[in-house]
């Protein structure tokens, strides 16, 4: 694999679109060869996101199924969301399983911080294993309360066939906490 050694040059950059959610930045680049080229990408907010696999026991996760705006439809995934101004990732993933299953995690394992895309989004979120689980709940943003759903690891195959688990960020999750299991 080769290495690029120097960054493309970034000549000019500007917000050419913006919703409430997202802006969507056009950048300017010369590259080390000299080409310049404009490129779009949507710009993040510098916090980041988190992604919770919570067991409630050594073999059985907990799911949830949520709307999913991008695909008109309800998803299987694992609780996650934005990190808060002034939260860690830490923080942010236990907040979100109290708002989202009802449970907050007194032993967490980060298994990665992945680029969610990172051709044209700059963010970042961070999966976690949650272990040790406590009731707890706290209001979350959602719209209408979540369905929980508990799943056996060792269905894994069964899920990762399901037709409403698509999430590329959940999938890579699952994997991850399937190799880790054996450390937990």
């Amino acid at each position: 694999m080769s290495q690029k050694n120097e960054l493309p040059q970034v000549l000019s950059s500007k917000i050419c679109a913006q919703s409430r959610l997202f802006s969507i930045e056009q950048v300017k680049l010369r590259f080390s060869n000299g080409a310049e080229r404009d490129y779009e990408r949507m710009k993040a907010n510098s916090r980041g996101a988190v992604m919770v696999v919570p067991f409630l026991t050594s073999e059985t996760m907990l799911l949830i199924n949520e709307y999913s705006c991008g695909t008109h439809s309800y998803e299987l995934g694992f609780p996650k969301g934005l990190i808060d101004p002034d939260e860690t990732p830490l923080e942010a993933a236990n907040r979100e399983l109290k708002e989202e299953i009802g449970y907050g995690a007194k032993r967490f394992t980060q298994l990665k911080s992945l680029a969610m895309a990172p051709t044209y989004f700059g963010a970042t979120m961070h999966i976690f294993i949650a272990q040790d689980l406590y009731p707890e709940r706290l209001d979350g943003d959602e719209p209408e309360e979540l369905e929980v759903l508990e799943w056996n690891i060792d269905n894994s195959d069964e899920l990762m066939c399901h037709a409403d688990f698509n999430d590329a960020r959940c999938v890579a999750a699952l994997l991850m906490a399937q190799q880790q299991r054996a450390n937990l």
